[in-house]
């Protein structure tokens, strides 16, 4: 498919997601306009970049939705110069998104973005698909299990999980920053958990709320399935 015929793709997803009330903020339809989807996806599924579908990117896992990405930045507010913390690199598109809108390439004051990946097989790619796309100096990514978060680079502005925990693991609520806010889907192992919204407070009280039914591959590790 040629790149032209990708970018009416990419252009036709855009206006959808807005007139579904998914994409609301300036600042995130930047990010999708310019992070190169299909160089995060296998290369036998680049021609299905741009549809509204999560994607397989082998070893039994997914890269979400556009959707579903473009609610959880949304959800997270996410400004120039934040510090996240992301569960589950997966591809590498997500952390790119963030990127994107953390650290846009005119900042002078750009933020970063640590992504945790368990699945060992995932990290070549992922790097690749970051490097490719320009996003090597924006986002560290680290193997390891993410549940129990990075407290190195800690505390962190905003949190993206993107797998699904059976509860809501105890030291990412510690890893996250006065009014901070972190995104995670949690439920049992399956097709179908609610997203969550947790809110810290400047006191470091935490509130939570419902953000509706999704479907994401389980968390594993310590915290996880």
């Amino acid at each position: 498919m040629s790149n032209d015929d990708l970018m009416k793709r990419k252009e036709t997803l855009i206006d959808r997601l807005k007139a579904r009330g998914y994409l609301k903020s300036p600042s995130v339809e930047r990010a999708v306009k310019r992070v190169p989807r299909e160089k995060f996806v296998p290369s036998e599924a680049q021609s299905q970049a741009y549809v509204d579908s999560p994607l397989s990117i082998r070893h039994g896992q997914t890269i979400s939705a556009p959707h579903m990405c473009v609610i959880m930045c949304e959800a997270l507010k996410l400004k120039e110069g934040h510090s996240v913390l992301e569960v589950g690199a997966g591809s590498g598109y997500h952390a790119a998104l963030c990127a994107e809108i953390v650290a846009p390439e005119e900042s002078d004051k750009p933020g970063h973005i640590y992504t945790i990946e368990i699945v060992e097989s995932l990290i070549d790619f992922a790097r690749f698909n970051l490097d490719q796309a320009g996003y090597e100096d924006k986002v560290t990514l680290i193997h390891g299990d993410g549940g129990k978060g990075l407290p190195e680079h800690a505390p962190y502005d905003r949190i993206l999980v993107t797998a699904a925990a059976p509860d809501i693991p105890q030291p990412l609520i510690d890893q996250l920053s006065p009014n901070g806010i972190m995104v995670i889907p949690v439920g049992a192992r399956g097709w179908f958990q609610e997203l969550k919204l947790v809110l810290k407070d400047a006191e470091g009280e935490i509130d939570i709320k419902r953000w509706g039914g999704v479907a994401f591959v389980p968390m594993t590790g310590e915290f996880g399935h």
